[in-house]
């Protein structure tokens, strides 16, 4: 059976013909105003959730789904059973919806195809697209289909906002939302939506889901995330959903992003300026012109990743794995040309490359991982790549390999280390552990490995790696020295957490691609229901209204 919530025949209809409204201060309680103004509130809503449709047009950004299937645990109440995976770009016309996939290297055969084909008839089948639709409220938006009764105030982060229930009028035909919006009390931009979608029925089913939109430039609420979660529900006459699943939305300002720079940028050097040529520095040596060449194979590639969207600026999370690779770097007493830098790749899946001298965790990875020891277990295993003189191909030195559509960055580019030199890699990691300040820290490393390789064969998208090598397949996990002397994982230890839910430490700002650690301290657990390592959970993010940084405020004034 396939789960496809079908709610747009053409989105772009739901652009009403209404004027904008001029809300004087809304001081007032909603629920005490005259009637008049209480219709006016409403009809402004229908008409910013209509504009926030029209502006969506003007951008694609991605969309990564991920899904966990859940069973029952007597432990832990509910663990994953199986996992799904998909990401794609949002593109929206006046066609409606379209969703343009990323494709990985791993292909599936004709045999693969076929097979997943016959299974879909008896277990849940995905739809990528389905996700994507959840940003939007409903085709037919507005008073004539839709009352909004309003409920009260309430903060959602640093947003004061207002709270309506969404109740569609009794002659609405076809699906339709039913849930609770808030509403933010300036513009009265929906920013939150929680409910689900009517009627449901045997050949139509629509997940109950928590959609968050963030304040991306004035006046503009863009989605960011969305949560869906079933946990009674039946499909298939018998058959029962138990599922969470969290999509995210970023890359909307992509041309903008990074050091990607506009002509107005260019900047004309004085006359003063020393020409360092004349030293000699530009003359040919055979060996700094390799290191030159796979130097700009690497540029090229970081470069690429970057422009697609998957690849985070250079920034604060950077400096903080830089620091780390110092730390291994001076207690080995390593001197590595050219330095050794650290990217963020800004997809779930748990995976660690090196591009050359640059290393690369994913975004997933560094949420799940539970501290510091166990964050140097993954940067020791690549810094050994680098010191064994493990390569790049070169071939990404010639930028016409460069030019190809952004959805197939994964395909294009391959960045996989063979299993000699992944192999190599470990035990060079383990050296530089052995030296470093985590060697007597590595316990927590361990378990994180060894709960890594227990949730493996359930986990399977999880741990399927866009570019890196897998961090464990069937018994076989990476830097397994680790994992042979720790503990055995006590499931009824709330001391002992192995892991961390998704979501837990990066920030992502959708706008940009920015990213952060998170601010505030992670919450006591209180019993072994709350470990949840590497699960899906609700997302509720700190709401706060756009500020111009003094730089752009600058450029505006020019």
């Amino acid at each position: 059976m396939r789960f496809y919530p079908r709610l747009f025949a053409a989105v772009m209809a739901i652009i009403l013909p209404v004027a904008a409204l001029a809300v004087s201060d809304h001081k007032s309680n909603t629920a005490q105003a005259e009637p008049g103004q209480a219709n006016a509130v409403s009809d402004r809503i229908f008409y910013q959730e209509a504009k926030m449709v029209e502006n969506l047009q003007h951008y694609t950004p991605l969309v990564e789904t991920y899904i966990q299937n859940m069973k029952p645990d007597k432990d832990l109440g509910a663990v994953p059973d199986n996992d799904r995976y998909f990401l794609g770009r949002l593109v929206l016309n006046e066609k409606g919806i379209h969703d343009k996939q990323f494709q990985d290297r791993a292909r599936k055969g004709m045999f693969g195809r076929v097979l997943e084909r016959l299974n879909s008839f008896y277990k849940v089948t995905y739809l990528p697209q389905g996700f994507m639709q959840l940003v939007f409220l409903n085709y037919g938006f507005d008073k004539d289909h839709f009352e909004l009764k309003y409920l009260r105030e309430q903060f959602l982060g640093e947003v004061r906002t207002q709270v309506f229930d969404v109740v569609p009028r009794q002659h609405i035909k076809g699906p339709h939302f039913i849930g609770r919006i808030w509403v933010e009390d300036q513009d009265f931009n929906i920013v939150r939506i929680n409910g689900t979608y009517e009627p449901r029925n045997r050949l139509n089913y629509y997940f109950h889901f928590d959609s968050w939109r963030v304040n991306t430039q004035p006046g503009l609420w863009l989605p960011a995330y969305i949560y869906t979660e079933e946990s009674d529900s039946t499909y298939a006459i018998a058959r029962k959903l138990t599922m969470k699943g969290q999509t995210r939305l970023w890359g909307y300002d992509l041309k903008h992003s990074g050091q990607q720079s506009e002509f107005t940028d260019l900047q004309v050097e004085s006359n003063d300026v020393n020409d360092t040529s004349a030293a000699g520095n530009n003359e040919i040596n055979p060996v700094r012109s390799q290191h030159l060449w796979e130097r700009e194979a690497e540029d090229n590639v970081l470069d690429r990743l970057e422009r697609a969207g998957v690849l985070a600026q250079d920034g604060e999370v950077s400096k903080v794995l830089q620091t780390v690779v110092n730390n291994l770097e001076i207690t080995s007493n390593l001197n590595i040309e050219p330095e050794v830098r650290c990217r963020v790749l800004l997809t779930t899946p748990l995976e660690s490359f090196t591009v050359g001298h640059t290393i690369v965790i994913s975004r997933g990875l560094l949420d799940v991982l539970p501290d510091e020891p166990s964050l140097a277990m993954v940067l020791a295993q690549e810094l050994g790549h680098i010191v064994l003189g493990h390569r790049l191909n070169t071939k990404y030195a010639f930028s016409d390999r460069m030019i190809f559509p952004d959805e197939e960055v994964f395909r294009k580019i391959g960045l996989r280390a063979n299993d000699s030199d992944e192999l190599a890699a470990d035990q060079k990691g383990m050296e530089l552990l052995a030296k470093s300040p985590y060697k007597d820290k590595l316990a927590s490393a361990g378990l994180f490995l060894r709960a890594l390789t227990t949730d493996s064969h359930s986990l399977t998208w999880l741990i399927n790696p866009h570019y890196g090598n897998r961090m464990a397949k069937g018994s076989a996990v990476r830097m397994a020295q680790l994992e042979q002397t720790t503990p055995e994982l006590e499931t009824r230890n709330v001391g002992q957490l192995p892991a961390l839910p998704l979501g837990s430490r990066i920030r992502l700002d959708p706008w940009d691609d920015r990213i952060e650690l998170q601010k505030g301290k992670q919450a006591a657990l209180l019993s072994v229901r709350d470990k949840m390592s590497f699960e899906v959970t609700p997302m509720f993010p700190n709401l706060v209204r756009y500020k111009a940084t003094e730089g752009q405020v600058a450029e505006k004034q020019k």
